[in-house]
């Protein structure tokens, strides 16, 4: 057996778009638990490793993300999250964090065999993510209160896809063994 990787995905967020205010209520309700995870992950030695949207910036890097993000009006979601220096950040482009990023090499290069997803949005990125991850024969754990969504009863459905068609561990943060 390999070893775990914790994934935040899509958590450096300026909260600018369409869905945010359905969005902002279920971050904040998740945030203790999603810093607590990323804190035991540190503790751990569990290589955490950002997956996230460049906003459509082509030319922006993992930095300017994050000033983007600290720069808007819910930056205190932003803030207990921020990568570390030890911390992995891979930008994406669509929903899958593993679509057409260097995401799957770097799990092989880490003897990376199962990743816990965390961060946001559960019935999108969360899902179509962990879907990817099962298709490459990663082990997956989803900490449903570390799950943020827009639409309550389409993230209920999606955490059930993922334990049922997945084969996705659903746990709650503090129960995840990495």
């Amino acid at each position: 057996m390999g070893k775990s990787a914790l994934i935040v995905i899509d958590m450096i967020n300026a909260y600018d778009h369409p869905d945010a205010e359905l969005l902002v209520p279920s971050v904040r309700t998740v945030l203790p638990q999603l810093t607590r995870l990323i804190g035991r992950a540190r503790t751990q030695k569990v290589p955490v490793v950002y997956a996230n949207d460049n906003f459509g910036e082509w030319r922006s890097h993992h930095g300017e993300l994050i000033e983007t993000a600290l720069a808007g009006k819910n930056a205190e979601l932003v803030e207990p999250l921020l990568p570390d220096g030890d911390a992995l950040f891979v930008v994406k482009a669509r929903h899958s964090i593993f679509y057409e990023t260097p995401l799957s090499h770097l799990l092989f290069q880490l003897g990376v065999d199962h990743v816990v997803l965390c961060g946001q949005v559960t019935e999108q990125c969360v899902l179509y993510s962990a879907l990817d991850a099962h298709i490459r024969q990663l082990r997956v754990t989803v900490p449903e209160d570390a799950v943020a969504h827009i639409h309550e009863d389409l993230a209920q459905a999606a955490l059930r896809m993922m334990e049922r068609n997945m084969s996705a561990a659903i746990r709650t943060a503090d129960t995840v063994a990495f």
